[in-house]
C-alpha cells in the first residue's frame, strides 16, 4: 500500500526535509510518484520504497532513541561537568595569580616613577642653585619661586581684580541692523 510524504513523516517521526534528503534522483524516479487532486500535488511513495525508507528511518531512530538512555550517562554527563567546572575553576585562581603579580609590578612601576621625577626635581634644582652660584648673582625673588609661592591659584592675581565682575553686553551677529 502507497502512502503520503505526511503518513510517512507521522510513521517514522521525522520531518518531511529528512525523508526528502533521503530521496536521490534514482529513487524519486524509481519508487516516487505524484498525484494532483483538489489543486494540490502530492507525492506517493510506493510500496518498495516505503520498505526502503523504513528500514533507513526505522534502524538510525532505534540507535538515536532516547527510550534506552540509562542514568550512566547522566553520571557521565555530571562527571564531565564537574571536570570541566574544576578546569575552569584552575584556570580562574591562576588568572588571579597572574592579575596580581601584574598588579604589583605595576605598583613598582610607579613608585620607581615617582622616584624618578623626584631626583630629576632635585637634580634641576641644584643645577639653577649653581648657576647662581656661578654668575656671583644674588638669586632674586624670581629666581625662587618655590620658596615664595603663597599664592593660591584659584585666587586671581593683578590689580584688575576688584572682587566684582563687570560684564559687557554681549552683540549679537546682526546688532549693526538695529541702528
Amino acid at each position: 500500500m502507497s502512502k503520503t510524504m505526511k503518513q510517512l513523516t507521522a510513521e517514522f517521526g521525522v520531518t518531511r526535509q529528512a525523508i526528502m534528503r533521503k530521496m536521490d534522483d534514482n529513487f524519486r524516479s524509481k519508487y516516487v510518484s505524484k498525484v494532483h487532486s483538489n489543486g494540490a500535488s502530492r507525492l506517493i511513495i510506493s510500496d518498495d520504497g516505503y520498505k526502503l525508507l523504513k528500514q533507513h528511518f526505522l534502524s538510525s531512530n532505534k540507535a538515536v532513541s532516547n527510550e534506552n538512555v540509562s542514568y550512566n550517562n547522566h553520571v557521565t554527563h555530571d562527571s564531565v561537568t564537574n571536570t570541566a567546572m574544576e578546569l575552569l575553576e584552575k584556570q580562574l585562581v591562576e588568572k588571579d595569580n597572574q592579575i596580581e603579580k601584574l598588579q604589583q609590578s605595576l605598583s613598582e612601576a610607579h613608585k620607581l616613577l615617582s622616584q624618578q621625577q623626584q631626583l630629576n626635581l632635585s637634580a634641576s634644582r641644584q643645577n639653577e642653585l649653581l648657576l647662581d652660584t656661578t654668575t656671583n648673582n644674588a638669586p632674586s625673588q624670581d629666581d625662587r619661586p618655590l620658596q615664595n609661592d603663597h599664592t593660591d591659584v584659584l585666587e586671581p592675581t593683578g590689580d584688575h581684580y576688584k572682587g566684582v565682575e563687570n560684564k559687557t553686553p554681549k552683540k549679537g551677529l546682526f546688532s549693526w541692523l538695529r541702528r
